[in-house]
């Protein structure tokens, strides 16, 4: 909830959280290649860097890097990243899936490259979450245009986020059929994000997932070619 107004403390409690959970799935990160794909303020590339990976940023988006970011940071748009197949050994994605307006190519884009044997780790805030408006959650329940609106006589200034432009309804059910399909990567897990129990029983109840997941955590395997 505080996100906008502390920032660094949000992004570096996340960042410290995050390379923890790809640890326990994927072993320690030390000198292997970890690209953190929309990362904005690159706390997670520092933590991933302080932990002995070589880890690089790819934003597309200027005006979200922070005033120094970590060095050889790459401006790159990531329905296309400038890699070779099979770069990395752990690609990482945190609440960026909502961000873009065609998932699939995203998701598509972070398993090739990827190399064989190597760990997704995609997070997302689904719509139906309580948090799925972002700062202007819960209120998107009674309308997104709604939302923003009281979000703007609350606060003095425009919301960060428009739906359609850079924030879209992305689901749970859908995300986990479309990425079953893949005959290219298999899923690990599958869990909340933030809860601290039963992160995996939820996200299998179809309905109630869309609403007491949170946050969906996918932790991805790139199959052998």
């Amino acid at each position: 909830m505080r996100e906008q107004e502390d920032p660094d403390a949000c992004y570096a409690l996340l960042a410290r959280d995050a390379a923890d959970q790809v640890e326990a799935y994927g072993g320690p990160v030390a000198g292997r290649v970890v690209l953190d794909v929309g990362g904005g303020s690159g706390h997670f590339t520092e933590e991933f860097r302080r932990r002995g990976a070589d880890a690089f940023l790819f934003e597309p988006d200027a005006r979200e890097l922070a005033e120094k970011p970590p060095e050889g940071t790459v401006l790159a748009d990531g329905y296309l990243l400038p890699l070779c197949d099979g770069a990395a050994d752990v690609t990482f994605s945190s609440n960026v899936l909502e961000h873009v307006a065609d998932p699939q190519t995203f998701l598509s884009e972070l398993v090739r490259v990827t190399g064989p044997g190597g760990l997704i780790y995609v997070s997302f805030t689904n719509w139906l979450s309580p948090w799925g408006g972002h700062e202007w959650a819960p209120w998107h329940y009674l309308g997104a245009e709604r939302a923003r609106a009281r979000y703007r006589r609350r606060t003095g200034r425009p919301a960060k986020h428009t739906l359609g432009e850079n924030l879209f309804p992305v689901h749970i059910g859908t995300t986990l059929r479309q990425v079953r399909a893949r005959a290219d990567v298999r899923i690990v897990s599958a869990r909340s994000r933030y809860w601290p129990f039963l992160t995996e029983a939820v996200v299998k109840v179809p309905g109630l997932r869309e609403f007491a997941t949170w946050n969906l955590l996918l932790i991805l395997r790139r199959c052998p070619e």
